[in-house]
């Protein structure tokens, strides 16, 4: 098939390495200027333009689709269909037109998100915050909505219990690749109707701000667990602590347990099976404050919501380098009864 590919960032290498190794004709790839990056904020390419570049295949990167710019490019290769794996633009009603007047099969989206769930920018990040235990790919028809058009194809995906946004996202990279291709081979054949979402089960998964990382310590263990996950690797889980901002690398959600002088390891506690997340036990009503740091050496503790407790295992404190947790107890003097601050 005579393709377009509009992509931007490294969710979309899998599927343009796929096309490729399929045969397709991939005419040019679309992908956004070049960015100011990293420390020294000069221009570096997005990820797909450097795969595409190592692959041989022209690349192009307009300012905008609408306003021109677009039209262009689709008179200029006339493909059979426009590929959009997270391009970065919404595409402008007057490029997809009426049917029978773009691509013979339209403009065909990959979401990483089971439509019409998680709508938007960052549906990998949301499953994991709001504790989704499935996931997955969807191929759809663009139409004027965002994210709203026919299903055409999707799969499946479970979401394990240690799972970041990095880790779920390059499996569901992978998977979207397989389903892209799947879903080209059917538009070929003939074999593939799309059908409608159901909008009235439609979710949002909105753009995520620095905001989002603030840590609210009256959410239960398990809230925050996905949350820190969820927001790695931007913008990253944060609280303060004396004043200063904290960044959250990781931690885990324990059972409640009975503080001693030493050393407490809680039932079914952090030394558990690789990824395995323990029920919980609620603490009494007048338990320890959310917030609140329980230092039990070599391991660091903080209260949460409903009488939940979040074992903290990697930390970051400002203008220092990451630590695990005994090294920021030992650090930093850390002492039993110190809170963080939602606040900072």
């Amino acid at each position: 098939m005579k393709l377009l590919f509009c992509g931007t960032p490294e969710f979309a290498l899998p599927t343009l390495r796929r096309l490729h190794r399929d045969g397709h004709e991939l005419v040019a790839v679309i992908t956004q200027p070049d960015r100011p990056r990293g420390r020294g904020l000069k221009p570096g390419p997005p990820p797909l333009k450097v795969a595409a570049t190592e692959l041989g295949l022209r690349v192009e990167q307009p300012e905008k689709l609408r306003g021109g710019p677009g039209r262009e490019l689709l008179d200029r290769f006339h493909p059979e269909a426009v590929i959009i794996v997270g391009y970065g633009e919404i595409i402008p009603a007057d490029l997809l037109g009426p049917e029978g007047s773009g691509p013979h099969y339209g403009w065909i989206n990959l979401h990483a998100s089971l439509l019409p769930k998680y709508r938007g920018a960052a549906p990998v990040q949301w499953a994991l915050i709001c504790g989704e235990k499935t996931t997955g790919v969807t191929t759809i028809r663009l139409d004027e909505g965002l994210d709203t058009g026919p299903i055409l194809l999707q799969a499946d995906e479970p979401i394990r219990e240690d799972d970041t946004a990095l880790t779920l996202g390059e499996r569901l990279a992978e998977r979207g690749a397989a389903l892209m291709a799947e879903t080209l081979r059917r538009l070929a054949a003939g074999d593939l109707i799309p059908r409608p979402q159901d909008h009235s089960q439609a979710t949002k998964a909105p753009l995520l701000k620095k905001e989002h990382g603030r840590l609210d310590w009256s959410l239960t263990a398990v809230e925050l667990y996905n949350r820190i996950r969820g927001l790695l690797p931007w913008p990253g889980a944060y609280t303060g602590f004396r004043g200063k901002p904290l960044h959250l690398w990781w931690g885990k959600p324990v059972e409640t347990f009975t503080p001693s002088s030493s050393r407490a390891e809680p039932r079914g506690g952090a030394e558990g099976p690789p990824g395995a997340v323990p029920a919980f036990t609620p603490s009494p009503p007048e338990g320890p404050a959310p917030g609140m740091l329980l230092v039990e050496k070599p391991a660091l503790y903080v209260a949460c919501g409903r009488g939940t407790w979040l074992r903290l295992e990697e930390l970051q404190p400002a203008d220092r380098k990451r630590l695990r947790a005994t090294d920021f107890i030992n650090g930093l003097h850390v002492r039993s009864g110190e809170r963080f601050e939602s606040a900072i």
